[in-house]
């Protein structure tokens, strides 16, 4: 799909209401478009995960303008099938990142930070 609006008019068909009822849903999904502006956006929240966190922001369901409560999971698994075609988890967005020496180069700072840790003499 595309646009926030488009997806909240695609909302409007399946379950009434207004464009603006949905409108801060979808804007929830496609906020990391602020981070990368093309597909990889989708990484962040565009999974079964990123689903069950809308759900957590925005409540069970929603009451849009007709007084019809939505369930918001159902937003957010149309939002996520227009956009992908179906519902990834997250291990299937992190298996398609190829690993670099610098993503796991952790430092120990236990000896620094903890006034507990042994010391060596």
């Amino acid at each position: 799909m595309g646009h926030c609006y488009h997806h909240a008019l695609s909302s409007v068909r399946k379950w009434g209401g207004e464009p603006e009822d949905y409108l801060p849903l979808h804007q929830w999904f496609d906020q990391s478009k602020e981070i990368i502006a093309d597909f990889r956006h989708r990484a962040l929240r565009h999974h079964a995960q990123g689903i069950f966190q809308l759900e957590r922001t925005f409540g069970a369901t929603i009451t849009i303008s007709t007084g019809r409560a939505v369930p918001v999971r159902l937003i957010g698994e149309q939002h996520v099938r227009e956009d992908l075609g179906f519902i990834p988890g997250f291990a299937d967005w992190v298996r398609c990142i190829r690993p670099e020496s610098w993503m796991g180069r952790a430092q120990p700072i236990h000896r620094e930070v903890d006034p507990f840790a042994a010391v060596k003499e």
